[in-house]
């Protein structure tokens, strides 16, 4: 078993705590995963993505940036459930949407993952943490960033 269906099984198994066990792993373990300030990672809604095998499905198939399409005919999903999915991902914060500008002015989102590594476990007080390693941002992520916030104020 790879470590990913590890995490993601560790992950299933976990997925009826309690948001008031709920915590994200950093600096301060005791801080509520909801006010995190470094991480916008919200551990109920990571647990209930990858309590979905569609979800797991396209976190396993996202190894370079694939658009919607690519992922349903990928994973054999019926892409009115793949963009279901995708928004559960997006808001569980594990999945990131760029849009790819095109000359012809159709533009167009692109998904990849939004994390390097994610490991769950419990700590000294018995509360199931996530720690989320992100990998870096470079100029091109924060600039589809500021277009897909452009994107949805239009």
């Amino acid at each position: 078993m790879s470590i990913a269906d590890k995490t993601i099984a560790t992950a299933a198994a976990n997925r009826s705590v309690s948001k008031a066990g709920a915590r994200t792993h950093h600096n301060d373990p005791h801080r509520d995963s909801m006010s995190a300030p470094d991480d916008d990672t919200d551990l109920p809604r990571v647990l209930e993505a990858l309590n979905d095998a569609d979800c797991r499905a396209f976190l396993r198939a996202l190894e370079e940036p694939m658009t919607a399409n690519e992922l349903s005919e990928a994973c054999d999903v019926p892409l009115s459930t793949t963009y279901r999915k995708l928004e559960l991902l997006t808001d569980a914060t594990l999945v990131d949407e760029e849009t790819e500008v095109r000359s012809d002015g159709r533009h167009r989102s692109r998904y990849r993952a939004a994390f390097d590594s994610l490991e769950l476990a419990f700590d000294d007080d018995h509360d199931l943490v996530v720690d989320v390693e992100r990998p870096p941002r470079g100029p091109s992520e924060r600039l589809a960033d500021i277009w897909a916030e452009v994107q949805k104020e239009t």
